[in-house]
Parts: C-alpha cells; sequence; structure tokens
C-alpha cells in the first residue's frame, strides 16, 4: 500500500503545510504555534526533499491486465515473479534505476550510461501460462547479448520461469518470464 505513495510529496506537503503554519502563528504573535510549526516542519520539510530527490516513481503498466491472466497469476506466478512485479511498480528510494543491481549482475550493464532502461510491464498468457513482460529500452545492449544471458536469465528469475525474447522494434527488447509448470510454483497468497 505505502509502495504507491510518494513519501517525497506527501512530506513536502506535511512539512511545508506545518512550516507555513510555523510563519503565520510568528506573525500573529502565538509562540506555542509557532515553534510547534517551525520545530516540526523544518525537519520534516527537509526529509521531504531529501526523499523526493532520492525517489524512483513506479513503472507504469504498458496495458491493463485481462482478468483472466489475473487468475493465472494466482494460480502459477512464482515467489520471485511477484516480488519482482511488486518491486517496480511501486515508488522506491535510493535506487538509480529499477532493476539496475538485477542487470548488473546479469552482464547487461557495462556502464550506468548503457544500462538499459524498463519502461513498462504488463502481464500476459503465454501458451496457457502466466507471464511478466519486461519491456527494456536497450540501445547499446543488443538482441544478441540479451540472448547470451537468456539461461543465466532464467536462473537468476527461476526456478519454474523461463525466458523469451523478442525485439519489437529499434532499440526496444521485451524480456518474458514464463512460468513453465504449475507444481513448481507457490500460489500468490502463500507468496506475499
Amino acid at each position: 500500500m505505502f509502495g504507491q505513495i510518494s513519501l517525497g510529496k506527501w512530506g513536502l506537503i506535511v512539512g511545508g503545510s506545518l512550516t507555513l503554519m510555523g510563519f503565520v502563528a510568528y506573525a500573529f504573535g502565538n509562540a506555542t504555534l509557532n515553534l510547534a510549526g517551525l520545530f516540526y516542519g523544518v525537519p520534516v520539510l527537509l526529509g521531504g526533499l531529501a526523499l523526493k530527490a532520492a525517489e524512483l516513481k513506479p513503472i507504469p503498466y504498458s496495458q491493463n491486465t485481462p482478468p483472466e491472466v489475473l487468475t493465472l497469476r494466482e494460480q502459477q506466478a512464482t515467489p520471485i515473479l511477484n516480488q519482482l512485479r511488486k518491486n517496480v511498480t511501486r515508488y522506491r528510494y535510493g535506487h538509480e534505476a529499477h532493476l539496475d543491481e538485477s542487470l548488473e549482475r546479469l552482464g547487461l550493464s557495462p556502464t550506468d550510461e548503457e544500462r538499459p532502461v524498463l519502461h513498462s510491464i504488463r502481464e500476459t498468457e503465454v501458451d496457457g501460462s502466466y507471464a511478466l513482460v519486461m519491456e527494456f529500452d536497450s540501445p547499446f545492449i543488443s538482441l544478441e547479448t540479451w540472448q547470451e544471458r537468456k539461461e543465466k536469465m532464467e536462473k537468476f528469475f527461476g526456478p519454474g520461469v523461463r525466458a523469451d525474447l523478442t525485439h519489437p522494434e529499434e532499440d526496444r527488447i521485451n524480456v518474458f518470464l514464463i512460468t513453465t509448470s504449475a507444481e513448481q510454483t507457490a500460489p500468490a497468497e502463500q507468496a506475499s
């Protein structure tokens, strides 16, 4: 729930309001409200500014998830796929990009400038199995390099997951993480 709320934004709103209240109370000679407003408002405002500066916005869905795919997710999605989906669709703090550490471990991020950028995700069904699709802008990393890392991706996001890659347009790579067996996966309720 809190992952969908920008803590930086709320820190700015609450801290700014308390600080403003402190200045207004000072102007009207109310020492108690002045002290409380400035004593609490300024630190909360500064904290909000710091969080806003370190904020990484959630990745959007490129299309709505159909109800039948939601049912497949509940039945087949692995705990790792559920965690991955939840991590990229919430606010994060202190990270340079979504999946920056994962891409580095997979050998797909030689430098920060060359790192592929996750721009959206979607959920779909592939041959009766649940699939989480990560859509990357990848101008510096070729499809061949991605394909060389396919087995490593399956181990990294597995067990119970296979990876397929598509190249829908220039500088774009779609990574399909597809569940391989309903027997190997846990229901979503147990993963949480």
